[in-house]
Parts: C-alpha cells; structure tokens; sequence
C-alpha cells in the first residue's frame, strides 16, 4: 500500500521543526533535569536550537494555559509538556495530574498540534528520578515524530 506505515516510523528528522516547550518549575530539580534531557535530545535530533522557545510556568496545571497560547500562535511545528507531580497524603495529586493531563490533551486535538506530554505522575521521589532523563527524551522524540507524521498526512 502506498504511502502506507509498514511499522518503520517517521524519519527522525528535527531540521526545520520549531518545537514549544512548557516546563513547570515545581519539583524544580527533577523539571529541570526532564527538560535538560528533552533539549539534547532535540539537538542530536537536528532541530536548530533557535528554533526552541523554553518557557517555564509554576506549576503542571498551568502548563495547559501556556502551551493554549502556544498553539494559539501557530508558530510551532510540535510541543512538548515537561512537569513532575508526586503523590501526597490529599486528593490534590489526583486533581492535579487529571486536570493537567486532559488539559494537554483537549489542546492537541483542538489545535490539530502535536504535544509530547513528560508530566510525570510518580508515587515518589525516586520513581520520578528514575524517569526524567529517559522522559524527557521521549518527550523530544514524540514531539519530532509526530510533527513529521502530521506534515506527511496533511
């Protein structure tokens, strides 16, 4: 079948791409060390670092409301949420990754845009340390990916 996915994937190619990334600074070490992992990722995938616009916010529920203004600009090819919740003795991590997570997910079908979500949601400390380098370079993978497959189907 032409133009079929036999399971290859998309090229891993980032040249050319501008990619949006939100990072929420609570738990500020482990964010940082997603999005440390995130933007090699993206350079060893060939997207030009000027190309990148980083932003932070406080927390994983004001991501949504940054990568909304994002996607709202139409400048990017793929976005890429980067945050970290970790459960505590209340409801409000249940609130917290619920609301984020539905939030990502309600802009990328909106827009029509890709959006690599690396909001983790880890019982601990130590599951979270676990998984910020290789999420935040999934993240970045995802984000090349998917912008390559929407520019092949449109």
């Amino acid at each position: 079948m032409q133009g079929a996915d036999k399971g290859q994937g998309i090229a891993m190619n980032g040249q050319g791409l501008r990619i949006g990334i939100v990072q929420a600074r609570f738990n500020a070490e482990l964010t940082g060390a997603l999005a440390s992992a995130c933007l090699a990722e993206l350079g060893r995938l060939g997207v030009d670092a000027a190309q990148i616009r980083h932003v932070t916010v406080p927390g994983a529920l004001e991501v949504p409301v940054a990568l909304q203004a994002m996607a709202q600009s139409r400048r990017y090819d793929a976005l890429v949420a980067l945050g970290c919740i970790i459960r505590g003795e209340t409801y409000h991590f249940e609130l917290v990754a619920n609301e984020s997570g539905a939030g990502v997910t309600r802009l990328a079908l909106d827009h029509g845009l890709p959006i690599a979500n690396a909001i983790l949601t880890v019982e601990n400390d130590a599951q979270a340390w676990a998984r910020a380098e290789d999420k935040g370079r999934d993240a970045a993978q995802v984000a090349v990916e998917m912008a390559q497959l929407l520019k092949e189907l449109k």
